[in-house]
């Protein structure tokens, strides 16, 4: 992998680093949703969420379609949710280590 590639790579991870981004994901992972939809699941203001629909599209993590008033948003590559699962598989087995240890 080229130092560019590296770069790439860190900078698409880095939607993993924000807890409304995971929140996001987890909401689309099934359903194509309105703006309006999110908003309600997520209760965060809506230039908050717009922000973050704006850098995950921008990423490629999303894709969105108009009709009429309303935007569609949803997972533009369902590889993003398996990646998600994954780390979220990765975190329970470490806090399962770190109780084990603890008892």
């Amino acid at each position: 992998m080229t130092k560019d590639a590296y770069g790439l790579h860190a900078h698409l991870c880095s939607i993993f680093a924000n807890p409304k981004r995971l929140e996001i994901l987890d909401i689309l992972r099934d359903n194509e949703l309105t703006v309006t939809d999110i908003l309600e699941k997520l209760k965060i203001s809506k230039t908050n969420l717009s922000q973050h629909l704006s850098i995950m599209k921008d990423r490629g993590i999303l894709r969105s379609r108009r009709v009429g008033q309303h935007i569609y948003y949803s997972i533009a590559n369902k590889k993003v949710i398996q990646a998600y699962d994954l780390m979220r598989d990765v975190l329970k087995e470490l806090m399962n280590e770190k109780i084990s240890k603890l008892s």
